[in-house]
């Protein structure tokens, strides 16, 4: 299925939920429609392009003077398996979630600790999902889609997408002109839990027995405890990354705050917790119009109904100022601003 629009509203395809419009949309339900549009679609060439998937990581200032292309390719496919794995294709159109559900419901491991992160299959590869000790990299074996540059399809195995702490090279050297159409994952037939984040062994074993099933519930529980529900309130999640520092700062902000929450990230480097450096600044709970942090989670900006995408960007901006001034820390987005 193939639909296209001009002057689209994007307020339902991104989780700020702020009211922007697209000058062309494209969405098309299967990778063959694509080279089929461009071919027949030739203004493209001249527009800015953007590629969206659940518009969970994104936040537009501005309307979009260009083409979003919307990749909302279904289907869970088995293409492979032996005693130990299985290889799952994957549309770039399905929700994340759905993914998550339907491995751990078939006893697959490698990607419950992601459960509940809002977004696509495709999206995932961009952004090199994480949480709880667990990134989505270690799961990928091949990415296929097709390249704006060659107008052709290829596909990139999974050791050749430059993964790195929510990085790929889909977010570099291939940003915007490599369209994701599906993710080849290998899961896990025998997994090993990895619980040794935070307080997640503690939680799961007071759900009984530790496997992937009470590992989700506990993962559901935590985040919908900490996070607000993009349906309900406007948001796209974490906003920055955690900050990676040298040791010596870490120890240094130590002596000043030994209950600051860190973590070892190897080469000399420790990562600092983002929420906790903001809410050491008084911002949590913070609200200005409707535009606002989280009251239960500092790395969460709200949209609190009517924000504009200028206003969300302006508090980030005095929140990253105040961390630097403070900390001396320079916090990155990890939300992708458009505008």
């Amino acid at each position: 299925m193939i639909r296209y629009f001009t002057d689209f509203s994007l307020k339902k395809h991104h989780t700020f939920g702020n009211e922007v419009t697209a000058k062309y949309f494209f969405e098309f339900t299967e990778a063959e429609d694509l080279p089929t549009f461009l071919a027949t679609n030739k203004e493209w060439t001249d527009s800015q392009i953007l590629i969206l998937g659940g518009g969970s990581n994104l936040l537009f200032v501005d309307d979009f003077p260009g083409l979003i292309i919307y990749p909302n390719i279904p289907g869970i496919e088995i293409m492979n398996e032996d005693r130990n794995n299985i290889w799952l294709k994957v549309g770039a159109g399905v929700d994340w979630d759905q993914l998550v559900e339907y491995a751990v419901f078939n006893n697959w491991g490698g990607i419950e600790n992601l459960s509940l992160i809002p977004g696509k299959v495709g999206a995932s590869a961009v952004q090199n999902i994480g949480a709880y000790g667990m990134e989505v990299q270690n799961q990928i074996e091949s990415v296929y889609g097709f390249d704006l540059g060659t107008e052709s399809a290829y596909t990139i195995e999974g050791f050749e997408c430059q993964f790195a702490y929510r990085d790929s090279i889909f977010k570099n050297l291939f940003k915007n002109h490599f369209i994701i159409t599906s993710v080849v994952f290998k899961l896990d037939k025998f997994p090993e839990y990895i619980l040794n984040y935070a307080n997640l062994k503690v939680e799961v074993e007071k759900l009984g027995a530790v496997n992937l099933q009470n590992i989700r519930q506990t993962v559901i529980s935590i985040r919908e405890s900490k996070l607000p529900d993009p349906a309900v309130l406007g948001n796209a999640g974490s906003f920055f990354k955690n900050p990676i520092v040298d040791a010596s700062l870490a120890e240094d902000m130590l002596d000043d705050h030994p209950a600051m929450t860190h973590y070892p990230a190897g080469d000399g480097k420790i990562k600092l917790a983002a929420g906790w450096l903001i809410d050491q600044c008084g911002w949590k709970g913070f609200r200005r119009g409707d535009v606002g942090v989280y009251d239960k989670q500092a790395l969460v900006l709200v949209n609190y109904g009517n924000a504009t995408g200028r206003e969300i960007y302006d508090l980030s901006e005095e929140i990253k100022q105040s961390v630097v001034e403070k900390f001396g820390v320079e916090m990155e987005k990890e939300v992708n601003v458009i505008g």
